[in-house]
């Protein structure tokens, strides 16, 4: 056990005195605080002057107008991105030759045929476009809104609705007030709290898989690195090969915590810094650090046996594509899983090893009502998995770590592990 425990010092101090980890982690909370602060700042600027977009229609008179009048108005308030209308007439012949030519040839951006006179609830809008740039293509949403706020406007004037008076009808102030356990414990919910709400799951469960996949890959550096040096023999004759895997394991997982703990109090302290509440009770701190540490080392195991049996890094990414699957398809349904945490599809998850530590992180984090049994058994499920793994990695370890050369094919793995 002591021999563990100096491979493992050795390990940690090894990975987090180097300076690209120490620069990477510095960086974290000034990146984090660097996109709220400059972000903030950026949205509240508008973007900046961008180039007017053109936009060539084709209608009638008193449709034009109204339209233009629309795009004028635009254009006062908002200077900074002006739209462009040209009239385009028909000549005699169909509406929209000469518009669709004129789009094609990159004369406008747009073209619009505004069918009938926008008063009848079957006229419609045609809006084309041509290989839109992509930074254009909010500025003709703008558009596509500008035009059917003055057919509606129209409509509103024609039927002798009072556009105001509807307005004025339609709108309902919501205040979202959030109760505190105490009686007269009240507090105004914003948008942010709500958005932090519906990401603060995600963001426990994308943490746990930075912690375990990011650092876990310092796995594979490390013994690929001192297998080519022959380091590894030097450490092999003091130590077991299973000594030496386990050390490698647990002094990785110290610095996969202490990466997570900064990361966390940088990404909490941006949330306080915007005055979102994220509450994070001990219970789900206590079981984020029991799913971490089992999952880390089981997927530790795993890169162990693969970085034991390769010579170089290129070596390990057929090998790690399967592996990576697994670990991925929690991200990938992460939004399902949050809409029903207790849901068949999140409860089976919850018992595949690999996806485990994510699935249930998220689970305890949205807040649903998890029976205490299902985490139990969790735990239990993932500690067995960390048990078998452990086993078939040390097998393949203590040969793969002494080979150089060609890697072993499937039939070679498999004896080593029937053997005793």
């Amino acid at each position: 056990m002591w021999k563990i425990y100096k491979v493992a010092q050795r390990e940690y101090a090894e990975t987090v005195k180097t300076r690209t980890f120490l620069l990477g982690l510095l960086l974290i909370p000034f990146i984090i605080g660097g996109i709220i602060f400059f972000g903030e700042r950026l949205s509240r600027r508008g973007g900046g002057p961008r180039e007017p977009v053109r936009v060539g229609m084709t209608g009638t008179s008193e449709t034009l107008g109204i339209v233009e009048a629309a795009f004028n108005e635009h254009n006062e308030s908002r200077s900074e991105s002006p739209i462009h209308l040209d009239r385009i007439e028909t000549d005699g012949g169909p509406a929209d030759v000469q518009g669709k030519e004129r789009l094609r040839r990159a004369q406008i951006d747009a073209y619009v045929v505004l069918e009938g006179d926008a008063e009848s609830k079957d006229d419609a809008i045609q809006f084309y476009t041509y290989k839109p740039d992509s930074s254009k293509i909010d500025a003709l949403w703008s558009v596509e809104r500008l035009i059917r706020d003055a057919v509606v406007s129209r409509r509103y004037e024609v039927h002798g609705f009072d556009e105001t008076v509807l307005k004025e009808i339609a709108r309902v102030p919501i205040h979202r007030i959030e109760l505190g356990d105490a009686e007269g414990e009240e507090r105004v919910q914003g948008e942010g709290q709500r958005a932090a709400r519906m990401m603060a799951p995600f963001a426990f469960m994308y943490l746990i898989f930075l912690g375990i996949v990011g650092m876990g890959q310092h796995m594979l550096s490390s013994i690929i690195e001192e297998k080519n040096s022959r380091i590894i023999e030097v450490l092999l004759s003091v130590v077991s090969p299973f000594e030496l895997m386990a050390g490698k394991i647990l002094g990785l997982a110290g610095v996969g915590l202490t990466v997570m703990a900064l990361w966390g109090v940088a990404a909490y302290m941006a949330a306080d810094w915007q005055g979102i509440d994220v509450e994070i009770g001990g219970d789900l701190l206590a079981c984020a650090l029991v799913y971490y540490i089992l999952g880390f080392i089981l997927f530790s195991a795993i890169l162990a046996g693969i970085g034991s049996i390769c010579n170089t890094i290129k070596e390990t990414q057929s090998l790690m594509m399967p592996v990576m699957l697994l670990f991925i398809i929690p991200l990938l349904s992460w939004m399902q899983l949050v809409r029903s945490p207790n849901g068949q599809f999140a409860r089976v998850l919850s018992y595949i090893p690999p996806a485990t530590p994510m699935v249930m992180v998220l689970r305890l984090s949205s807040g649903a009502d998890i029976w205490f049994g299902e985490v139990v058994a969790s735990v239990l499920v993932l500690a067995l998995g960390v048990i078998v793994m452990l086993w078939l990695a040390s097998k393949v370890f203590r040969t793969g770590i002494l080979m150089y050369g060609k890697r072993p094919g499937p039939r070679e793995i498999l004896r080593w592990l029937g053997e005793k």
